[in-house]
C-alpha cells in the first residue's frame, strides 16, 4: 500500500534535495506508508464502535465479539450482539471506512460505514455525523466501554478534579524534563539556550522515523516500537546537542548571556526550518497503542478514567527527572558540575575539565528533550516543526518558576505548570491560557525572582 497525498505534498522538498538525500526521503515516506498497511488502530476501532448505538433502538443491550479486517483491508468491521428487550439476541457486523490512511491527521475520520452488508447512503450518513457523532451536547456512548460497575463511587468535585490530576501527568512530566534541561545549562554558565523546544520537535520527528524504520523490520510490536522510539530521539538529539555546541556555543564562550540568547533564537529558527525540510509541510502522525480507557472511580454517570499509555510515558518522564536529580547529586560527574557551577577556573586547577562538563551537560539536556518530544508524540499523536517554540517557552516557564539554576526547582516548576494549566482550562476561557501562564512568569519575576528554590531578594539577574 502506497500514500499518493504523502508522496505529493513531500515533492518540493526531494527536488531540492541531493541523490542521497533524495533516497533517504524516499525510503522514509515509504516506511511511513506501510504504516497503513498494518492493522486498524485503537481511535479507529473506537470510532466506528460509537456509531453502532445510533443503527439499534435505543433500549438494545449491545456486546462486542471482535474486530477485524471488512471486504476489502481498508474497511473495518465490527462483530457484535444486539439484543432488545423481549427478543432472542442477533449477532449483526458494522464496516467502516475512513477519510485518511498512513500517517496523516485524517487518519481515524470516518468517512462512510455500512450495517450487516447493507452500505448507509450519503444523506444518512452526513446525518449520522452531523447529529450524533458530532453532537457535543450528548456525546455518544461508546458500547465498548466498560460500565463502571464496582468502582469506588467519589463525590461530583472530587471525581473532576481526579480526572483534571490525571490528565495532567503527562504534561507535568514534559514540563519536568524540559525545564531540568533549561536549570542544567543555566546553572552551570548562567546562560539559557532557547533551543530546547526546536530539541523536542527534533525528537518527536526522530521518534516517527524510528517506528517507520520498526514496521519495515517487521518487528512492529507496540513496545518494540516505543523502545526504538526513544533510543532513536535520544540519539539523534544527543548528537545534534553535541554539534551545536561544538560548532555554534564553543565560539561563544566570552560572548556575554545577550550574545549567546540570539544566537540560540536564531539557531532555534535554523533547525525549525530543517525539521520542516526533513519532514515536509504536512504532520506525521504515529498510530495510538495502549490508549484504551481504564474506569478508575465514579461519581453518578460520570467515570473517571486514565489510559495505560498517558500513565506508562508519565512514569517514564518521571522517572528521567528523577535519574537525572540523582546523577549530580550523587556521581562524580555531579561533583564536577557542581564546581563548575560554583568556580570555573578554580575546579581546572584541581583537574576538572570546564569544557568536558559543559559539553555533556550539554547533550544530556538534548536528550532528555528528544525523550520530551517522543513522549509528546506517543500522548497527542505528532508534533508539528513549530511545535517546539511554545512548548520551550512554557517550559523556561516552569524552569524560572522553581529556580532557573536548580534542577529539583525546574521539575517543582513544571508540575506547577501543569497544574496552572489544568486548572486555568476546567475554570476559565481556555484562549487565554497561554497569556495566564506567561503572566505567572512576570508575577514570578517580580515577587520572587529565585524560585522556589532561588533567593527571594529582588537581586539582578544575569541573562
Amino acid at each position: 500500500m502506497t500514500s499518493a497525498n504523502a508522496a505529493s505534498s513531500n515533492a518540493s522538498v526531494l527536488a531540492l534535495a541531493s541523490p542521497s538525500m533524495r533516497a533517504l526521503f524516499t525510503s522514509i515516506l515509504l516506511c511511513l506508508a506501510l504504516a497503513a498497511c498494518g492493522r486498524f488502530d485503537t481511535d479507529q476501532i473506537r470510532a466506528c464502535r460509537l456509531a453502532i448505538p445510533a443503527l439499534n433502538p435505543s433500549d438494545t443491550v449491545i456486546t462486542i465479539e471482535g474486530t477485524g479486517t471488512g471486504p476489502r483491508a481498508d474497511i473495518l468491521r465490527i462483530a457484535y450482539r444486539a439484543q432488545a428487550p423481549d427478543t432472542q439476541p442477533r449477532r449483526r457486523t458494522i464496516d467502516c471506512i475512513f477519510a485518511g490512511e498512513g500517517t496523516t491527521l485524517q487518519r481515524g475520520a470516518l468517512a462512510g460505514l455500512a450495517s450487516d452488508g447493507v452500505p448507509m447512503t450519503d444523506a444518512s450518513f452526513l446525518l449520522l455525523r452531523r447529529f450524533y457523532l458530532e453532537y457535543k451536547a450528548e456525546p455518544p456512548v461508546d458500547p465498548g466501554a466498560s460500565p463502571g460497575a464496582g468502582l469506588v463511587v467519589l463525590p461530583p468535585g472530587l471525581a473532576y478534579g481526579l480526572q483534571q490530576g490525571l490528565a495532567a501527568l503527562p504534561s507535568a512530566a514534559i514540563y519536568a524534563l524540559l525545564a531540568s534541561a533549561y536549570a542544567l545549562i543555566y546553572g552551570l554558565n548562567g546562560r539559557i539556550l532557547l533551543t530546547f523546544g526546536e530539541f523536542s520537535a527534533l525528537g518527536a520527528l526522530a521518534a516517527v522515523v524510528g517506528v517507520a524504520l520498526t514496521l519495515s523490520l517487521a518487528v512492529s510490536t507496540p513496545v518494540s516500537g516505543l523502545f526504538i522510539a526513544f533510543a532513536v530521539a535520544i540519539t539523534v538529539s544527543g548528537l545534534h546537542g553535541f554539534a551545536m555546541g561544538r560548532f555554534v556555543l564553543r565560539h561563544l564562550d566570552k560572548s556575554n548571556g545577550q550574545q549567546v540568547l540570539i544566537a540560540t533564537i536564531g539557531l532555534a529558527i535554523a533547525l525549525s526550518e530543517y525539521l520542516r525540510l526533513a519532514q515536509g509541510p504536512e504532520l506525521r502522525w504515529l498510530p495510538p497503542v495502549f490508549n484504551e480507557p481504564l474506569p478508575l472511580a465514579r461519581a453518578e454517570q460520570f467515570i473517571v478514567t486514565a489510559t495505560p499509555v498517558s500513565l506508562a510515558m508519565a512514569g517514564l518522564g518521571f522517572s528521567a527527572a528523577t535519574c537525572l536529580i540523582l546523577y549530580l547529586a550523587r556521581s562524580s560527574y555531579g561533583r564536577a558540575w557542581r564546581a563548575v557551577s560554583d568556580d570555573a577556573r578554580t575546579a581546572s586547577l584541581f583537574g576538572i575539565d570546564p569544557r568536558a562538563v559543559h559539553d555533556r551537560a550539554l547533550i544530556i539536556a538534548c536528550a532528555i528533550c528528544g525523550a520530551a518530544g517522543v513522549i509528546v508524540t506517543v500522548i497527542y499523536g505528532g508534533m508539528g516543526f513549530s511545535g517546539g517554540f511554545t512548548l520551550g517557552l512554557k517550559a523556561l516557564v516552569a524552569a524560572v518558576l522553581g529556580g532557573i539554576g536548580s534542577v529539583p526547582g525546574a521539575c517543582l516548576g513544571g508540575l506547577v505548570i501543569a497544574a496552572f494549566e489544568v486548572l486555568w482550562s476546567a475554570t476559565m476561557p481556555l484562549e487565554q491560557r497561554d497569556i495566564a501562564v506567561y503572566s505567572l512568569l512576570a508575577v514570578t519575576l517580580i515577587l520572587r525572582p529565585g524560585g522556589f528554590f532561588g533567593d527571594g531578594a529582588l537581586t539582578p539577574r544575569q541573562v
